[in-house]
């Protein structure tokens, strides 16, 4: 399994989900849901994270792990 390509997968998966909820920028998202903005664009951008935040990220989409997970993944 190539590390790189499956946090870009996840990295464009955090993206698609933001803006399906309606936020064109990042930074209201963040805002909106208590991340800390500059860490949350980072994941955006295919910075590696930590499970604890992998978690919050599927909260603040109202959604669970498997949900998350069940696109994009391929």
């Amino acid at each position: 399994m190539d590390k790189t390509a499956e946090i870009k997968k996840l990295a464009q998966r955090i993206k698609s989900l933001r803006i399906e909820k309606g936020y064109s920028s990042y930074e209201n998202f963040a805002f909106d849901h208590k991340i800390h903005r500059a860490q949350y664009g980072r994941y955006e951008t295919g910075t590696d994270m930590q499970f604890t935040s992998l978690l919050k990220i599927a909260q603040a989409f109202d959604m669970t792990l498997e949900e998350f997970f069940s696109q994009g993944f391929d």
